[in-house]
């Protein structure tokens, strides 16, 4: 599933490509033709992203919310468009761009008040500006379970995925089954500090790199994608050699160096 840099990446694009324009609306799969009918020809006045929730707002307060999920995917195209293929939910075309939506876990038309419900359900997002850190700490102090799974949780912390949750943690010599009222918000401020850091990275760069690249002695431009994370599909510690450990978390793989980041007292 695309963690919340990609969603903000395609926020970005979306409006530097459409915002403004009076665009063309369809949904050749047909799951969306009401709404589509609704849209055409309006315009797309711009776009906005709340961790991995992506927002097409168009003239009139009508909202198209999308969650791209395990299997969604956006494709550009310059125009003439090609036809698009039938499983196309959501196709806009503007400003000589078209892009077609695919495998979405939810494309649909929301209103002002919807939006703002949709969004009170989330926790803060790093890479917001408007974003409240504190209110992250306060809903990990209520947590019982281990900070692993808490930081999965988008009630939470908004745009956070497996792979940004096991950098981190290794990053802060936190182990993932450390139950999360008990971090502290030191611990919580230097965690949200480098979020930020990695995620805005992510948006620019458009991939994750937590590694730090004067350990790996390289620019990023040429560091690899297997030498872009420290634990996460990693075989070994690239800073001790410890052997990963990979376990089943909330239904999610988990990675740890149990060296790095010392299993707590008590947890099996």
């Amino acid at each position: 599933m695309p963690e919340g840099h990609t969603i903000h990446r395609l926020a970005r694009d979306h409006a530097s490509w459409f915002a403004g324009e009076r665009v063309r609306v369809s949904s050749p799969q047909q799951r969306f033709t009401d709404a589509a009918a609704l849209l055409d020809g309006t315009v797309l006045t711009g776009t906005d992203a709340w961790g991995k929730h992506l927002f097409h707002r168009y003239e009139g307060g009508q909202t198209v919310h999308i969650h791209l999920g395990l299997f969604g995917k956006v494709f550009r195209h310059a125009t003439p468009p090609p036809e698009p293929r039938e499983t196309v939910r959501y196709r806009v075309m503007g400003g000589g761009s078209v892009i077609d939506l695919v495998g979405a876990t939810a494309c649909e038309l929301l209103g002002p008040d919807e939006v703002d419900a949709l969004v009170a359900r989330l926790g803060p997002d790093p890479i917001r500006k408007d974003a409240d850190p504190d209110r992250a700490f306060a809903a990990l102090q209520r947590r019982k379970v281990g900070i692993g799974r808490a930081l999965m949780d988008q009630r939470v912390l908004a745009g956070v995925g497996n792979v940004y949750r096991a950098e981190v943690l290794f990053v802060h010599g936190i182990h993932p089954e450390l139950p999360a009222r008990e971090v502290t918000r030191e611990q919580w401020e230097a965690m949200w500090a480098t979020l930020v850091e990695w995620l805005r990275r992510g948006v620019r760069q458009q991939r994750i790199i937590t590694v730090d690249r004067d350990e790996i002695g390289k620019p990023w431009s040429r560091i690899t994608r297997g030498e872009a994370t420290y634990v996460y599909k990693s075989d070994g510690c690239l800073r001790c050699g410890t052997e990963i450990r990979r376990w089943d978390l909330g239904g999610r793989w988990s990675y740890a160096c149990e060296t790095c980041q010392p299993r707590p007292s008590g947890v099996r």
